[in-house]
């Protein structure tokens, strides 16, 4: 690691900005994932219910963030991003009447959360592709922690500030979300985006596979992609903490709320160092290893019977989660060109959301089978196994030594965009 240049969120003000929006946003997200949940149940008292919620969710994500990638490489990012918002605020507007009405029923619920998942499916990517926008090349893998440090304090914020909140009703927490979303919008319009050169070629089925066909023809990205999918999906160790904090550890519910917080604390105290001190070299190996220490890390925290080993282990694999993020995401940003960065960013986040959606449904299934310590045991053992073959399969992975792909179609692509 070296030390970096001075702060891109001290020197560069549309930079700051957008971290302040992603804050806004996320947290926003966080509480209305609480209150949503919260109100589905009271409504229908059906577990089953709940998972309508995230299902919902997902479809629209799984159907249009392919399109949502093309509507980013063909209009400005900085508006997309501001539509969505507002979007999403007229839609928790409506659930707040309803909630104060007294008339709000599930199949509203569901309505909402699946016009909240097709919204975020063009957010997201929008805003991945917009940060190469702002930031300079050099400073794009500390811009890339910053922005994970966003994350992780709006999702150790969000959710316990939307259970306080939740003492007040559904509403205040909808209510609170909205003005999050406005604020996050606002600071979205005053981004100054100094490159807009967008391609405006005639959209179609080959424009919209573009991207996935960039991504599977460059080795380097397709390793670093298809790598998060399969190390989170099997890796989800997360998904299974409320029985760990019932059946094996037996604290209730305060044990639970801090094994939730521990990997998010973990994430953002390795996102300030990353920030601080930046991978520049040995990439590969910096990869391999958080990975490494992310599967040892599940496996220790399976075969915990002590409260404070568990948050040990939950701490670093949090912390080693968000080392690999970071260097994915540069990887990513860095290696693609600027007028493809909506598309290459649309298909990262489709991996992204499957493996989050599947690795859940996969640690389920597997406890089921096997029970949660053993399906745990066997994530871990999974992620490191993956991580091995991963370094068979792309070598080009494991020895790159620099952010910089230097394949000639990599660099013919970067130098064609004016990179």
């Amino acid at each position: 690691m070296t030390a970096s240049s001075p702060s891109v969120l001290r020197t560069n003000r549309s930079y700051r900005h957008l971290w302040f929006a992603r804050i806004f946003t996320t947290t926003a997200f966080q509480m209305l994932t609480v209150a949503i949940s919260w109100q589905m149940y009271a409504l229908t008292g059906d577990a089953f219910s709940l998972g309508l919620v995230g299902l919902v969710e997902f479809i629209p994500m799984l159907l249009l963030t392919l399109i949502a990638g093309q509507v980013a490489d063909r209009f400005e990012r900085r508006k997309i991003v501001f539509i969505c918002q507002i979007m999403e605020c007229g839609v928790v507007a409506l659930l707040v009447t309803a909630s104060l009405g007294d008339w709000i029923q599930s199949y509203h619920i569901l309505i909402a959360a699946a016009v909240l998942g097709a919204s975020r499916s063009f957010e997201n990517p929008t805003t991945s592709a917009l940060v190469p926008d702002l930031v300079d090349r050099e400073s794009l893998p500390q811009a890339a922690a910053w922005t994970a440090s966003a994350s992780q304090t709006a999702s150790i914020v969000g959710p316990s500030l939307g259970g306080l909140l939740l003492v007040f009703g559904p509403s205040t927490v909808y209510l609170i979300s909205i003005v999050a979303l406005l604020i996050s919008a606002f600071l979205i319009l005053t981004l100054k985006v100094s490159r807009i050169d967008h391609k405006k070629e005639a959209a179609s089925m080959d424009s919209l596979l573009t991207g996935l066909r960039f991504v599977f023809k460059r080795k380097i990205i397709l390793g670093t992609i298809s790598l998060d999918l399969f190390a989170v999906l099997l890796g989800g160790a997360t998904a299974l903490l409320p029985i760990f904090s019932e059946d094996i550890l037996r604290t209730g519910s305060w044990g639970l709320g801090l094994m939730r917080t521990a990997p998010a604390v973990g994430a953002l105290l390795m996102s300030f160092v990353l920030a601080r001190y930046s991978i520049q070299n040995a990439i590969g190996k910096y990869l391999f290893s958080s990975l490494a220490v992310f599967g040892l890390s599940t496996i220790l925290f399976a075969v915990s019977t002590n409260l404070t080993l568990s948050l040990v282990a939950l701490f670093f694999i949090g912390a080693s989660d968000v080392v690999s993020v970071v260097i994915r995401t540069t990887l990513v940003q860095l290696n693609t060109p600027h007028d493809m960065q909506g598309r290459v960013n649309a298909v990262n986040m489709l991996f992204i959301g499957t493996s989050n959606q599947l690795g859940e449904f996969e640690s389920g299934t597997m406890a089921g089978w096997f029970g949660a310590v053993n399906a745990t045991i066997i994530g871990g053992f999974g992620t490191i196994a993956v991580a091995f073959l991963w370094m068979y399969m792309f070598p080009e992975l494991r020895t790159l030594k620099t952010y910089y792909d230097n394949s000639p179609t990599i660099k013919e692509g970067l130098e064609g965009s004016g990179r």
